[in-house]
């Protein structure tokens, strides 16, 4: 199986950069940064599609824990690592670098990889991957609107609340749980290290997300005021 994964990292790097240039060159007059939060987007369905197929059982999802990856499994944290090594190449080669986003990745990077090597934790990473990455489509939707000629309209409200509420309850709801089941199992200190520092980041953009929110609703609620 550890060749299959290696397969599947290597060619997903190259097919998540293939389907970037193919972006570039088909719609020359979109910027960078859509370009790559389209193949995020490709990315955040397929990885919550790949994450619900390998769940082993819906009645108790991060079951058994500590366990060993499945073929499917494997294959879902594979195709996410390959993304977020692409992901984070590209980012590098944008004008704007997030260090709080670089530091995500690198975690992430870090928490799979060990996942993988060590054989261990399977259920619990899954899990995270579901976690984190339900919201993502709606995290890119917001940009993608912005460019598109849709800023401040009620569709990108609409994507804005949808994002924060959906990644408020997945991330500060389930993060913690999944961060305690992590920690409790006996994981490699790696992934434990890993687990908490995902929810930190987690917490981070929470608070940002708060922020952004009351800014929103607070300049909406102002415009139709002084209308």
């Amino acid at each position: 199986m550890e060749e299959q994964v290696t397969n599947v990292i290597v060619g997903g790097v190259v097919s998540w950069t293939v389907v970037f240039l193919v972006m570039r060159k088909s719609f020359p007059k979109r910027s960078f940064e859509f370009c790559n939060r389209t193949v995020s987007t490709l990315h955040a369905t397929l990885a919550v599609i790949l994450a619900s197929l390998s769940v082993q059982d819906w009645m108790s999802p991060i079951s058994p824990l500590a366990s060993k990856p499945s073929p499917l499994q494997a294959r879902a944290l594979a195709a996410t690592l390959s993304y977020l090594i692409y992901d984070l190449l590209c980012c590098l080669f944008d004008k704007r670098v997030s260090v709080d986003n670089v530091i995500h990745h690198l975690v992430s990077i870090t928490g799979i990889s060990a996942g993988l090597v060590y054989q261990k934790c399977g259920s619990e990473l899954v899990a995270a991957l579901w976690i984190t990455e339900l919201s993502s489509p709606f995290l890119h939707m917001r940009e993608l609107l912005k460019e598109l000629g849709y800023r401040d309209t009620d569709l990108n409200l609409a994507a804005d609340i949808a994002f924060a509420i959906i990644f408020s309850i997945a991330r500060m709801v389930g993060g913690p749980y999944l961060t305690f089941k992590t920690l409790s199992a006996d994981n490699p200190f790696v992934i434990k290290v890993m687990a908490v520092a995902l929810q930190l980041v987690s917490a981070f953009w929470f608070y940002k997300i708060a922020r952004m929110v009351k800014y929103k609703l607070t300049k909406r609620t102002t415009s139709k005021k002084t209308a």
